[in-house]
């Protein structure tokens, strides 16, 4: 099988955006939207949907690859690094690797990249591994494949370009990149498009021996700030965790031709459902603080722990909701307190019942 590297006119890409002249100009909309909700938050509150944005990405990014973090030690890390106090005797060098990344990414995204930076970036994420070469392209001389399957018996679904090839496939990259964004002599001005492009292009060099998964989709969120002008407010690896078989099966069909208009298509796609997903985080942002000002003051510290751990979950909810026994073994109150706070927490209309019996159990009433 030939690749997308071993072709005529690599890497030269050709694509047709007419099926989805609706999904960018949606994209465009609530990309717009999205700012006008955001407007409408506090400053304190504004940061805490970067921040929940930004611990989405870690986790999923990292999940992605089949790697789970926990998401108490990403929060902890990314609010250490941003100077607002956290546990940082976690202990977990991929947490603290995952939060270095999202912070740099957001924070960076105006500049151009290097490959002192793009060495910078796999050495965040690959903090503490002593399996591979941290830091620098690869130089094996084996072929660098995209293997499925047991010993003996593995599909190859992706044969990258030869290790002597990658330093001059990342000058080109590196350069081409830089040349797409905003003011650059070969502007691409659909960011999402320039997105989807800087992707399969990134991966299909495959330049480090580890990690270009979680650094092909950081590339993605730089070309979409770059693109918007500010910080991208979304995550477009949990849209992208969401359908992670399709997200292989359509990088590895970008990856045998440089017609390259089925990957865009899903690309863009999942892009704008990653926008939408953003929209909802930041209205139930906004109803958070609503929430807790709307109680200032009339629940206890136990109610307001308890409260808290809830809406991390983000729009989606707490698993199973709030039982009594949960209660009692996240906040040590005795049976009778725990029956005694949900109970108030109920009449306030902070929870809802569901359920009933020994299945009773509460929600959040955002």
């Amino acid at each position: 099988m030939r690749y997308n590297w071993q072709q005529k006119g690599w890497p030269e890409f050709h694509y047709n955006l007419s099926s989805v002249e609706d999904a960018l100009l949606a994209f465009a909309e609530r990309t717009g939207r999205a700012s006008g909700l955001l407007k409408g938050l506090t400053a304190d509150a504004q940061v805490e949907a970067a921040i929940e944005m930004m611990v989405a990405e870690a986790m999923k990014t990292s999940a992605i690859e089949g790697e789970l973090l926990s998401r108490r030690d990403v929060m902890s890390s990314i609010r250490e690094n941003l100077g607002m106090g956290g546990d940082t005797t976690t202990g977990d060098k991929r947490a603290e690797g995952a939060a270095a990344l999202m912070i740099d990414v957001r924070s960076s995204f105006e500049s151009p990249i290097s490959e002192q930076k793009l060495c910078e970036w796999h050495r965040m994420i690959m903090a503490g591994s002593r399996r591979i070469a941290v830091g620098r392209w690869r130089t094996h001389t084996e072929p660098m494949q995209v293997v499925s399957g047991p010993v003996g018996k593995e599909k190859v679904h992706f044969e990258a370009p030869p290790s002597s090839t990658v330093p001059g496939e990342m000058k080109r990259f590196i350069e081409w990149f830089n040349e797409t964004g905003p003011g650059g002599k070969k502007a691409m001005k659909k960011a999402a498009v320039r997105s989807a492009v800087a992707h399969l292009y990134f991966e299909s060099i495959h330049p480090f021996e580890d990690g270009n998964g979680r650094i092909g989709r950081a590339l993605s969120e730089k070309a979409l700030s770059q693109g918007l002008g500010r910080p991208a407010l979304l995550s477009l690896s949990r849209a992208i965790e969401a359908h992670r078989k399709q997200y292989y099966e359509a990088l590895q069909q970008g990856q045998k031709s440089n017609e390259i208009t089925p990957w865009v298509t899903w690309f863009v796609g999942v892009t704008l459902e990653a926008q939408i997903q953003a929209e909802e985080q930041i209205d139930f942002t906004l109803k958070k603080t609503r929430l807790f000002d709307l109680f200032r003051g009339e629940l206890n510290e136990r109610q307001l722990s308890i409260l808290r751990r809830m809406l991390e979950e983000g729009p989606q909810g707490f698993e199973g909701g709030m039982s009594a026994k949960k209660y009692i073994s996240m906040t040590g109150a005795s049976k009778a307190t725990a029956t005694r706070d949900l109970q108030d927490l109920a009449d306030k209309g902070v929870f809802v019942l569901f359920g009933g019996g020994r299945s009773t159990r509460y929600k959040v009433n955002v």
